[in-house]
């Protein structure tokens, strides 16, 4: 009986961060958005144009990617849509370097953000074969 009041009350203690997790919110998506939307439009004096990759949905989050082209050679990506986690945060920049010094989706896939660098790969590929 000595031993059944600390059993019952770390049990309870144990079990309150359980009741009390609140798991971080997802990242939302639009359900307006078409799931290939792609669009350009060009600039007159820079002759620049700017196409979106469609949504590619992945188990972290949506990844869509715009890429603005300069003539033919990609001038600046930008992420539209990327999931809410730290890995894939600190991957962004290194796949866009990556991008734009190898001119087309062919590019390393990032450690520690395997599945959102797919998508990134997936959304780009299907940017530049909109550019044509």
């Amino acid at each position: 009986m000595k031993r059944a009041l600390p059993v019952l009350v770390l049990s309870v203690a144990g079990l309150v961060p359980v009741w009390l997790y609140e798991p971080s919110p997802a990242v939302t998506s639009s359900a307006s958005t078409p799931p290939a939307s792609t669009s350009t439009s060009s600039s007159g004096s820079s002759g620049s144009t700017v196409v979106a990759g469609p949504t590619v949905p992945t188990e972290k989050g949506d990844v869509q990617v715009e890429v603005t082209f300069a003539g033919s050679k990609i001038s600046s990506v930008r992420m539209l849509k990327q999931p809410n986690h730290p890995q894939t945060t600190a991957a962004v920049p290194v796949l866009i370097k990556e991008t734009l010094a190898a001119q087309s989706a062919e590019v390393d896939t990032v450690s520690g953000a395997t599945i959102t660098s797919g998508g990134y790969k997936k959304s780009l590929q299907a940017a530049i074969d909109a550019k044509g």
